[in-house]
């Protein structure tokens, strides 16, 4: 039996963003557009009709906002996923979007396998963290374990693995810190999920978790 098609509905205002992503979709074999919507509006009608199982929202639209109309998707059906798509790369946009409902956001010059990868992680019901925010929120929960009795975690790391962190920390992409230890990318992925569950963090899922209790998504 043939594997279920992820069933997407693309919204942006941009009429060539819709279509080179449409072509990127179209080309996967677990995924099927269902449909196009220009505006927030339109995205609210279609995603009621249509049902699909993930919406890729773009934010800064004229009108109805990508966040106003996924918090408006969300609203009627909680069973349809959202990702973000925004030329913004600042977090206040994702913590926004997260409170709206939304599964996680894409940064629209990320690279396609980025975005592939958060629709396939929304499809099972799973968050997608653009990588720059998983290294704020893993910064961010290194600095409120100083001192404390969760500090003890960090100790678990390995030498590798407490290399890796600081440079997570410091900004650097999986990229940058593979040419920096001379490791490949793949190890350094390997190190980071280690360093993820070693801190209690076991997934994309719990650092979002983490993200709304310590109330890092409390935006203006």
């Amino acid at each position: 039996m043939s594997e279920k098609l992820v069933r997407v509905l693309i919204v942006d205002d941009h009429d060539i963003v819709r279509a080179g992503i449409r072509m990127l979709l179209d080309a996967q074999p677990d995924m099927a557009v269902i449909g196009e919507a220009s505006d927030g509006k339109e995205a609210i009608e279609m995603a009621g009709s249509m049902k699909p199982d993930v919406v890729l929202m773009d934010i800064s639209m004229p009108g109805t906002t990508g966040i106003e109309a996924t918090r408006a998707i969300k609203k009627a059906n909680s069973r349809i996923e959202i990702v973000g798509l925004t030329m913004h790369a600042e977090d206040r946009y994702f913590f926004q979007l997260l409170q709206a409902g939304a599964s996680g956001y894409v940064v629209k010059g990320a690279a396609p396998r980025e975005l592939l990868e958060a629709v396939r992680a929304a499809s099972r019901g799973e968050a997608y963290i653009h990588p720059s925010l998983q290294r704020k929120l893993i910064g961010d929960y290194v600095s409120r374990t100083e001192g404390s009795d969760q500090a003890s975690m960090l100790a678990d790391l390995t030498g590798r693995e407490l290399e890796v962190l600081r440079l997570i920390v410091d900004g650097l992409t999986s990229r940058e810190i593979a040419e920096s230890l001379v490791i490949s990318p793949n190890t350094v992925e390997r190190h980071r999920q280690n360093i993820m569950s070693k801190l209690g963090l076991h997934n994309r899922a719990e650092l979002v978790r983490y993200a709304i209790s310590k109330g890092l998504v409390e935006v203006e």
